[in-house]
Parts: structure tokens; sequence; C-alpha cells
């Protein structure tokens, strides 16, 4: 009882607030979804996921395993179904996928090396779009311990990309409280080997769990966390890769102008980081799909010292509830986002969504 009158409150004066910076307010359910969105719960995650104790996270490493145990459990209380083929874990062995350089470290280990991306869905409410997926991913991986690098051997990954982890999870949670589920069913991902070459979302492609001609969007958050962007401060706004690539564009920017957040195209880092994120793994096949992100560059980026305290929590909250609304749309509008193809840099993508629609089987009624 408690606990939904202060989301009630919260919804008010979100809606309050929302009304003040642009127009229409929004409807009670939505209002309610981007109440429901805590900084708090945000930080205490991703106080233990970038903490000392995980090792950075590096992959494969005892920190990663430990980071997939925590995010499956947070999916788990959340109500989320598991996606995987253990529970919510996706599980390949590090020694058959890991890139050459890598592979050959552990050629002579005689035991898998288990890797793992944490997969969890909510099932959509309409009979015919529950079968249609929108995605919602980050990698939880990191660069792990580093010795001589300096005093603290460490690297944390707090903002990359444990602020796009702790995300996902925050956002699972949101839409998981819903009284009336999206139309579209939600698959929240966290995924391993980002920092090693986007193996995991890689990994992922090749192995889908939901059919890929069915997955009508991904939204990928990376480093969302810091407002101190090397070019400047960062705050209410995020920029997006591929910002003209597609319609999802368009629907975080109709989300942004009614949570006051700006979604902004970066002159060159836009375009260029397209590819250097787990977007780029859906894309190649076909499913339009961005990487969110605050700052681009920043102080201590793949340093020992990107720490959680540094962390804009309120700031990541507003950014998530721009997401969470986008996402809303999308899962609720019958009518699937598509590649620009009127943007020359998109005709791959174009072409791989041709193929993958003329492939797809025909849905059971």
């Amino acid at each position: 009882m408690l606990r939904t009158l202060r989301l009630a409150c919260l919804a008010a004066v979100l809606t309050a607030s929302t009304a003040q910076a642009a127009e229409p307010t929004l409807p009670p359910e939505q209002a309610q979804l981007l109440a429901s969105i805590s900084a708090a719960n945000m930080r205490g995650d991703l106080a233990f996921l970038a903490s000392d104790a995980l090792e950075g996270r590096g992959t494969p490493s005892r920190g990663l395993d430990m980071a997939a145990e925590y995010i499956a459990s947070q999916f788990r209380a959340a109500g989320l179904e598991p996606l995987g083929d253990d529970g919510y874990f996706q599980t390949a062995d590090w020694r058959q996928i890991a890139p050459a350089r890598e592979r050959a470290r552990y050629a002579n280990a005689p035991d898998p090396i288990p890797v793992r991306n944490v997969v969890g869905v909510l099932r959509g409410s309409d009979p015919q779009l529950s079968q249609t997926y929108v995605l919602v991913t980050a990698h939880y991986d990191h660069l792990g311990v580093r010795p001589g690098g300096g005093a603290d051997p460490i690297f944390n990954g707090a903002n990359d990309d444990g602020s796009g982890t702790v995300s996902v999870i925050e956002l699972a949670r949101a839409f998981a409280a819903l009284k009336t589920r999206p139309k579209r069913s939600i698959v929240f991902m966290t995924v391993f080997g980002e920092e090693h070459g986007l193996v995991g979302s890689r990994y992922y492609g090749a192995h889908p769990l939901v059919p890929v001609a069915d997955t009508v969007a991904d939204i990928n958050l990376e480093q969302v966390g810091r407002t101190d962007d090397s070019e400047g401060p960062e705050v209410r706004a995020a920029a997006l890769t591929g910002a003209d690539y597609s319609q999802v564009a368009d629907v975080l920017r109709r989300a942004g102008s009614l949570t006051d957040v700006r979604i902004t195209r970066h002159p060159v880092n836009s375009d260029r980081y397209f590819a250097f994120s787990d977007n780029q793994a859906l894309a190649d096949l076909g499913v339009p799909a961005h990487t969110i992100s605050v700052a681009y560059e920043y102080p201590d980026y793949h340093g020992a010292a990107d720490t959680w305290d540094k962390i804009d929590y309120t700031n990541m909250a507003a950014i998530n509830r721009t997401v969470a609304l986008a996402v809303w749309m999308i899962a609720n509008d019958p009518v699937a986002p598509r590649w620009n193809a009127a943007n020359p840099k998109t005709a791959k993508y174009v072409e791989a969504a041709r193929t993958l629609q003329e492939g797809r089987a025909p849905r059971s009624p």
C-alpha cells in the first residue's frame, strides 16, 4: 500500500513537471511507468556492480560471473520470465568464441570456460503483437584487473558500462510493475565481451533467443551515467548513434520532447560510434538498433578511476525515463519502426531487413 501511494505521488509530481516542460501531459499509465524509475535503486545496484569485489568484470572472470548472478537475481525479483538456455543465462564457451588473440591463451584449458548473456522477457499483452519483440540491451563486462597500470589495478567500469547495465535492470523493474503490460514483448538483456569486440551480442545474433525477424527494435544503453563530457557538460541530453538511420531515433526524440530531455546527433560521433557498441550486432541482421549515450568521451574513460561515486544518478534517471517512454511507444505501436532508406549509410541495413522479412515464416494466427 505504501509503495502504491509513493508511486502515485511520484507519478503526479512527474506529470506536473512534464507539463511545465512540454505539452501534452502524459497519460496516467505512462506517468506511472516513468515515476517508478528510481535513481536510488540504480545507485545501489551500481555500488555493487562497479565495486572492487567484482574486479572490473573482465571477460572471462570471477567478477563477471558474480555480476551475471546479480543481474539474474534482479530480473527474477522483477518478475521477468527467463529466456536463456539455462534460466536467465545464455551460455557460451569462451575457448570457442573468443577473438583469436584471446583464444590462444585458453587453447589448452581442459574444461569449458562459461561466459553468459543474461536475458529475461516481459511478455506482451496483445495476442498478435506479443509475438514480436523490443530489445533493451547493455554490456555488463569491462576491462578487469590490469596490474602495472598504477596504484589501482581494478578498472571498475562504472559508466562503461555499469551505467547501462543498471539502467536495463531498472527499466525491467519499471515495466514489470505495470498493471497493463505493453502490447509487444520486451526482452531485457545484458551481454558479455563487448570490450573484446561485441562478442556477446554477436553470439546472441548467431543464436537468437527470439526470432530476429520478429524483433522490431533494439535500444542499447552505453555510458549514460557521466555528464562531464570532454566537449562540455551534458545535462538532460543524450546523444544517439545513427541518429538519422531509422524511425527509432524519431521515437526517442518524441519521447525526449515529453520528458524534457534533448536527443542529439553529434556531428561526428553519432555515425562514428554506431559500430562501436552492441547495437551493431542487431543492425547487421536488419533490426533497427541504436545506442544512446550521455558522454562519448569523459575523464577516466577506460581508466581505473571510472567509479560509481562519479555518476550523476538524477540525470541518469531522467535519461532512462526517456528510454522507457520510447520503448513503451514502440511496444504499443502496431507499426514497427523502419530504417531510413533515404540515407545512403543505411543501405546494407535496409537490405538486411528486406532479406530478413522475405525469409520469415508466416506467424501462426
